[in-house]
């Protein structure tokens, strides 16, 4: 979805933004997108598109699945109501544009430590921090494929 479509979805909803990879959709991100859905009206996932997850240091073959592949399968997903890419190593410029109610990140982040939190509250928005689901992970998933 565009960035502008996503901005006329918003209007008057209580907006929920996350933001991450979803190479390898598993149970972790599902219960997470769930809960992140739970608080607000309106899910919007920002996805890294390929050159910014090949930045973050993924691995030498990730992304596994390319951006469009991404997006559709968080598209699918009941809980997300659009997910829209970004290029940048933050999804800082994203959020700037959407301006969510919440901000929401798993339990391996802290919210001190995100170069979006003071975006993301000077506009008076709340960052929220999720507890994963234990044992989940892409990485984890790929490196016991024998792909890393």
């Amino acid at each position: 979805m565009t960035l502008e479509r996503a901005i006329e979805l918003r209007r008057g909803k209580r907006l929920v933004f996350t933001n991450g990879v979803f190479d390898i959709l598993h149970a972790g991100h599902v219960t997470y997108l769930h809960r992140a859905r739970q608080l607000g009206d309106l899910l919007i996932v920002g996805v890294n598109d390929d050159a910014s997850v090949r930045r973050l240091g993924k691995g030498p073959n990730r992304p596994i699945h390319r951006l469009e592949d991404r997006q559709t399968v968080l598209e699918a997903l009941r809980a997300v109501d659009a997910a829209v890419a970004f290029s940048e190593d933050t999804p800082i410029e994203l959020i700037r544009a959407l301006q969510p109610n919440v901000h929401v990140k798993g339990g391996d982040y802290e919210a001190e430590r995100l170069p979006e939190t003071p975006v993301v509250r000077g506009y008076g928005g709340e960052v929220v921090i999720l507890p994963l689901l234990e044992g989940r992970s892409s990485t984890q998933a790929i490196r016991g494929l024998g792909f890393e």
